[in-house]
């Protein structure tokens, strides 16, 4: 099994910076791509930001220019920082990680368990 556990999401006030954490543990043999989701209430679940092993980034548009994806290949860890936050940004930020499985090499896509950002006054 693989756990994924995010942490830092929080109350910030517009314009603001947060830096959101997910570690991933458990019977792990590689980690392969890593992404960050949001969903905010009422909409679909939208890809924020993914990172392949060898550190290429992409983004959502929302977010280019703002928020920074990285991740510590030894720590098995993915890192969002973000900066010059919006209301707009408010939602709960899940972790998500396709991981080969030491046991049996087989890839599967796991889930964190999410955390909320709230951006206002």
């Amino acid at each position: 099994q693989v756990q994924l556990v995010e942490s830092g999401g929080g109350l910030v006030q517009p314009g603001g910076s947060l830096r959101l954490s997910c570690v991933a543990s458990g019977s792990i043999g590689r980690i392969d791509a890593m992404a960050w989701y949001r969903q905010a209430p009422g909409k679909q679940r939208e890809l924020v930001a993914a990172i392949t092993r060898g550190g290429s980034a992409n983004y959502a548009d929302s977010v280019k220019g703002r928020f920074t994806i990285s991740r510590d290949n030894a720590k098995n860890t993915v890192y969002l920082q973000m900066d010059s936050l919006k209301p707009e940004d408010t939602a709960v930020y899940y972790c998500n990680a396709d991981v080969a499985d030491v046991r049996t090499w087989y890839t599967s896509a796991y889930w964190g368990q999410g955390t909320q950002v709230t951006v206002s006054t």
